[in-house]
This record gives structure tokens, sequence and C-alpha cells, in this order.
């Protein structure tokens, strides 16, 4: 079995260096760039199976270096943070990061959002994690239609008005969640256990950032916000 290729761009050499060790250690292939420039440049050469950004590189900050990316592919991004409050983190997911982590971190803590994104992605082409039977069986719906929207769960496709919409594999994920119970109400926290695979918890901000941006493709008014207690699907 091929060993999982990350991309780690970080001007910080210490840190740099650290981290990849630390990858390497846990099984993962690295190729570990300075600055936004070499990280584009390598991303393209090197067709990673998911990005670490730091936020802040020099030639390239790491929002933009994201936005390039999620131009190019739906390739798993995590956003590396110096700060857990600042507008870095949302800027980030609003470039298409799929999830981020403040440093500094604990080593065991970005293993594990690593390969909770990879599973994320892995599993984007089935059920959005979960039991089937719980969840009703996704499988065997095959075409649900909310309007003029129409998300086909055994294709992984789908289509607004006709045309094809192009998600991320966290984006469809959300949207399987969300389909799969439609005018049911799904908290903040539902969510990220769910989709981004949280059972310890998480920010929440995560999920409003990926639900704006699901919106943007799918119809504003598709989603609604239930204030205080999360969104729902309009059935």
């Amino acid at each position: 079995m091929a060993e999982t290729h990350v991309l780690f761009v970080e001007d910080d050499d210490v840190i740099r260096e650290a981290t990849q060790l630390a990858l390497e250690r846990d099984g993962f292939a690295v190729t570990a760039m300075p600055d936004g420039l070499s990280g584009l440049e390598a991303f393209r050469a090197r067709q990673p199976d998911i990005a670490l950004l730091d936020v802040m590189l020099p030639g390239m900050d790491g929002v933009s270096l994201c936005r390039r990316i999620r131009d190019e592919s739906t390739v798993p991004v995590i956003m590396l943070s110096a700060r857990a409050d600042s507008i870095d983190v949302v800027l980030g997911l609003e470039a298409g990061a799929d999830d981020y982590v403040t440093k500094p971190f604990d080593g065991a803590v970005l293993m594990a959002r690593i390969r909770a994104v990879l599973r994320r992605f892995e599993n984007a082409g089935g059920a959005a994690g979960g039991d089937a039977g719980e969840r009703g069986g996704r499988a065997e719906r095959g075409l649900l239609a909310f309007g003029d929207l129409e998300v086909d769960t055994e294709g992984m496709e789908v289509r607004r008005g006709g045309a094809p919409v192009a998600l991320t594999p966290t984006e469809m994920r959300l949207l399987l969640e969300f389909s799969s119970a439609p005018g049911t109400v799904l908290s903040r926290d539902k969510l990220l256990e769910r989709v981004w695979d949280y059972g310890w918890g998480g920010d929440t901000r995560v999920v409003d950032v990926h639900v704006q941006r699901l919106r943007a493709k799918i119809g504003q008014d598709r989603i609604e916000t239930v204030r205080g207690f999360g969104y729902k699907l309009r059935a």
C-alpha cells in the first residue's frame, strides 16, 4: 500500500523539520516547503494526498495558497494558525480549507486531524459516516430531490437546476448529512461529530463557514439557520 503523501508548507525551520520527522515516523511521506510559492510548485509537481499550510507564509500567504490549490483540486487542506481567535482561521476556511489546527500543536492532535480529514476524503464516495440503519440507509435512496436540487447518493453527484455542482468531499459529506434527514435540525456539535469526526468536540466556526460555502453552491435559502439549535435542510 502506497504511503500517504503530505505537502507541508511552513516557514519556521524548527517547526517544519520537527513536524516532518514526526509525520515520517508516523508513516507519512512528506514534502516540506518553506514558502507559499515553492509550496504551490511542489503541489503541482507531486500531487500530494493532503496539504498542511501555515497561514503566515512569505511570498504567498497560506490563505492565498489554499485558494490556488482549491482552484485546481479537491485534495484535503488543513490550515495551521498561531491564534485560535484569528480572523485568518475563518479566511482559511472560506478559501476552501477543510480544517485547521492552532499552534503550538500537540503531535497526536495533528495526526488525529490528518487521519480524520483523510477518512472524510476517502469516504466521500459512500455514506457520510455512522450507522446506516440509524441514518436511514442512504445507499438505497439513490436520487434525492429538494426543489431544483438533486443529490445522487450513489454516484456522489449534485445538480442544481440540471447543472452539475462541484463540491469538495467535506461539503458533500455535509450535504449528505442534511439530505439524510430533511427538515430535521442538526446541531453544530452533531455535525462536527458526524462530518469532521470530532467525537471530543471542536470549533463550531468550521461548521458555520462550510455551511456558508455550501449555501453559495446549492442556494442560500436551501439550508435554514435555526437560531440557538443549528441548521436544517428545507424539504
